[in-house]
């Protein structure tokens, strides 16, 4: 009998969460994501729930098949993307709850997601499932269509990678306030070496606009050319850039919406920061406007 009744449908909602967490992590897409537990439900409404013996193993196996279709699609597109990509960003507003998918959610911040995004597909998705989600190598095989050993070497690869990357850890909300409001009164006085002082010696900007609004197009690396840049932000769209901006989370750490100018000569962006030593370290500028389509404006 199809598995169509309100119990099913109501034991399906509660690992609803867990898996758009596991398509988050894996497309950088919350669309994708979403399209991707829709499509699991569809299957599992068809399916008899007797023949299923381990739903979250199941559940989890179909979404994580359908995410590597999109995410080995995604890997040949990206070779022609302008500049550098970034993953939808994660925006709720400070007094909103987050809710499960972001709260706590330590791997989710938009440097480990960057890193995490770098890796090929196997890699991330084993990465993703063992040791975000506890999913054996195994049932992780099944899915990469490989042996489990092999399924086991592209997890290590992966924890290589991310260790080697060394994405600034999250630090606690009170530092990151105080660092995002030296960062932004250093800006707003334009001053090239005030800039430098709350910049971290391994500061990088990353730009994602898909060659649709204007940021940087390839990483800006280093304390001088990272300060020139945002210098050269400030004299192209004025006070603006700072006066039209408002406190939010993204993916769970401090940062700013900025709605745009009225005349339309700066686009909307979401931007935020990784603190290192209490320090920027990294800047996130996320201005696609394909990205931004959920963002509480």
């Amino acid at each position: 009998m199809p598995a169509t009744n309100t119990a099913v449908a109501a034991e399906f909602d509660q690992h609803r969460s867990r898996l758009i967490g596991i398509g988050y992590r894996l497309t950088g897409r919350i669309a994708d994501a979403e399209d991707a537990v829709q499509d699991a439900w569809l299957r599992l409404a068809s399916t008899d729930r007797e023949t299923i013996r381990d739903l979250t193993g199941w559940l989890t196996t179909v979404v994580s098949r359908l995410c590597l279709d999109r995410m080995r699609s995604a890997a040949v597109r990206r070779e022609q993307y302008v500049g550098p990509w970034l993953p939808e960003p994660l925006v709720t507003s400070l007094d909103e709850d987050p809710g499960d998918i972001v709260a706590a959610q330590d791997d989710l911040r938009m440097a480990a997601m960057r890193v995490l995004h770098e890796l090929p597909p196997d890699q991330r998705l084993a990465f993703v499932l063992h040791d975000g989600f506890d999913v054996p190598f195994a049932e992780i095989a099944e899915v990469l269509g490989c042996s489990a050993a092999a399924a086991r070497q592209h997890a290590s690869r992966a924890r290589r990678a991310m260790a080697d990357a060394d994405p600034p850890e999250r630090v606690p909300m009170p530092e990151q306030q105080q660092v995002l409001e030296d960062f932004l009164a250093a800006v707003a006085s334009k001053d090239l070496q005030a800039i430098t002082r709350v910049l971290h010696p391994t500061a990088t900007v990353y730009g994602d606009s898909g060659g649709k609004a204007r940021t940087a197009r390839r990483p800006v690396v280093g304390v001088e050319k990272v300060a020139r840049f945002i210098v050269g932000l400030m004299e192209k769209y004025g006070d603006g850039l700072v006066e039209n901006i408002r406190p939010v989370l993204v993916n769970g750490d401090l940062g700013v919406v900025f709605t745009g100018n009225d005349d339309e000569t700066a686009a909307p962006r979401v931007f935020t920061l990784a603190v290192r030593d209490g320090r920027t370290a990294a800047i996130f500028d996320i201005v696609n406007p394909d990205k931004l389509t959920r963002v509480p404006w």
